[in-house]
């Protein structure tokens, strides 16, 4: 089944008189259980199309599809709405919230979907050990290394049990001993719940996870691989 689906799309940037096409006819398919890694050079276009299929941003031209409806008419509030129920987000610096706990940054979803208290710390304990922080729950940010961090942002992105997961340079700011840890739990959760993961990224220890390698080049799809190579 698709969870996500973009058609011929283009997203033009203009500032003043001056036009930068970071995509020019993209085309691409995401099916349920994906692991995908967008790749490409600096410019190349695949945090834009990340950006596209997270409803964070609209296409110039072109048409994007996600968990069946159709993206390109909605409203701004709309596109959160259908982001809040459908799509969770893992960033490269973290984004925890600096004054709440592990376990009260992975709740906020929860809290924010209306979930009752004993729904709430039921999923929250769930999701913190599986990413092997229970007993880090009641550590503020600064009291984590970036590695602890970045899997309660994994277990955030998780909370509302979302089809789709997104993640921006993940293991950017990540030693290799944890960048793997984490792409390793990422793949395991992938495996175990079935939820899509999508990254953009320019890192080998992120790309020799994916079982599936988009490659974009000025704003063009080039190469499209699985985790083998084969086209």
């Amino acid at each position: 089944m698709e969870v996500a689906k973009l058609t011929d799309v283009t997203r033009i940037y203009k500032i003043g008189e001056v036009e930068t096409r970071a995509l020019n006819g993209v085309s691409i398919t995401i099916n349920d259980g994906e692991f995908t890694s967008l790749v490409g050079p600096s410019g190349s276009g695949k945090t834009t199309l990340l950006q596209l299929i997270g409803c964070l941003d609209q296409p110039t031209s072109g048409k994007v599809v996600i968990a069946g409806q159709e993206t390109t008419g909605l409203s701004r509030n709309q596109r959160a709405d259908l982001r809040k129920g459908t799509i969770g987000f893992v960033f490269q610096f973290f984004a925890l919230i600096p004054t709440l706990t592990a376990y009260e940054n992975v709740e906020m979803p929860l809290l924010l979907n209306g979930r009752n208290a004993a729904q709430r710390r039921q999923r929250v304990m769930e999701l913190l050990a599986s990413v092997g922080m229970t007993d880090r729950a009641n550590n503020r940010p600064d009291q984590l290394s970036g590695g602890q961090q970045q899997r309660v942002a994994v277990a955030r992105a998780l909370a509302t049990d979302p089809k789709l997961i997104l993640a921006d340079e993940p293991t950017a700011n990540l030693d290799t001993e944890n960048g793997e840890q984490v792409m390793e739990i990422m793949k395991k959760l992938n495996k175990d719940t079935g939820t899509t993961f999508v990254f953009a990224t320019h890192d080998p220890r992120v790309i020799k996870y994916a079982s599936r390698v988009v490659t974009l080049q000025d704003g063009l799809i080039v190469k499209d691989s699985d985790g083998n190579g084969k086209s």
